[in-house]
């Protein structure tokens, strides 16, 4: 259902109708690491501009999962990346000379399954429910939201950590050995294909929001730093390519689902068109959200510290 890694070859041409300007680099080869999933939904214009030119300079390569995007700014190769904002909070608390540069997917994740007896959180007295990675940011945002809504993790409800990996859970809710679950788009599109008796049953996104007064900023867009100190200008282009794709794909939600399928990040139209408004992408520059980032960090490090690497990022994060 999805690749490992994914390598697309393109070229130094960032805009992507007949007005926009090439952004050229001779000497130099950037590439920009993305995840599977709404990651690469949202800069699937982009990627397909991008495609069919020759004499490449610039590379994206789309990936599993985010340790892999990692790997590739630890080992320097990746100019620009996408991966969980607390994980691009991580990199940063550990010395990586990464900046946060955008948030371009506001929240994907959902309560699902196949119990149609939920209507609201006091509902979910009793239930059991499954979650993916102990620890991590489904895990403790969905404890968040249990305890804010007076329901205490462990003790009113059960959360059950059988399955591995997101796949594994999807694949469970699929075939109905898991009842309820919490999970992220586009899996929830997925496996709603693959099983009508499954839906959607509650937006944790709208239920963050109702709380913090913001949605999650879920999905961070990171810059190497070097990057650009050297050329702030390419830097600049490349972050408006992004923003131009996003607006694109939520402008174009049919075109979109034909390309996204194109480039193998999904495997049906149908699937694609439903999970792009699910995914809620929309490009904000991390400068001018950085309060609101704070926040976001802050709930996280007084309930698990280590999940955004020890210490909220300082002002130097944001570019």
């Amino acid at each position: 259902m999805f690749r490992s890694a994914i390598v697309l070859f393109v070229t130094a041409l960032l805009g992507f109708s007949c007005n926009t300007p090439a952004i050229k680099e001779e000497s130099r080869k950037i590439t920009i690491a993305s995840l599977n999933g709404p990651s690469s939904m949202a800069l699937i214009k982009l990627i397909d501009s991008l495609d069919s030119e020759e004499n490449s300079n610039i590379s994206v390569e789309i990936l599993a999962e985010p340790v892999q995007v990692r790997k590739m700014m630890l080992d320097g190769t990746a100019d620009f990346a996408l991966l969980p904002s607390n994980m691009g909070a991580i990199t940063y608390n550990k010395g990586l000379d990464y900046r946060l540069m955008a948030i371009p997917v506001w929240g994907t994740l959902y309560l699902f399954g196949q119990d149609s007896t939920i209507k609201n959180w006091e509902d979910l007295r009793g239930k059991k429910v499954y979650v993916m990675a102990r620890g991590m940011i489904p895990d403790v945002l969905f404890r968040y939201l249990l305890i804010k809504n007076d329901i205490e993790p462990d003790k009113d409800i059960t959360l059950d950590y059988s399955f591995p990996s997101h796949i594994d859970l999807a694949n469970a809710v699929a075939a109905g050995r898991a009842e309820l679950a919490v999970i992220s788009e586009p899996l929830v599109s997925l496996v709603m294909k693959r099983n009508i008796k499954v839906s959607a049953i509650m937006d944790l996104n709208k239920e963050w929001a109702l709380l913090q007064g913001t949605p999650i900023p879920q999905t961070a867009l990171l810059g190497r730093g070097s990057f650009i100190d050297k050329d702030p200008v390419l830097a600049v282009k490349i972050l408006s390519a992004c923003d131009r794709s996003v607006a694109w794909v939520n402008s174009n939600p049919d075109s979109a689902a034909i390309l996204i399928v194109k480039h193998n990040i999904l495997p049906d139209i149908d699937v694609a068109k439903a999970s792009i408004p699910r995914s809620n992408m929309n490009f904000m520059r991390a400068d001018s959200i950085s309060n609101e980032i704070n926040d976001f960090f802050r709930v996280f490090f007084e309930m698990d510290p280590d999940i955004i690497g020890g210490k909220i990022p300082d002002e130097k994060f944001y570019y």
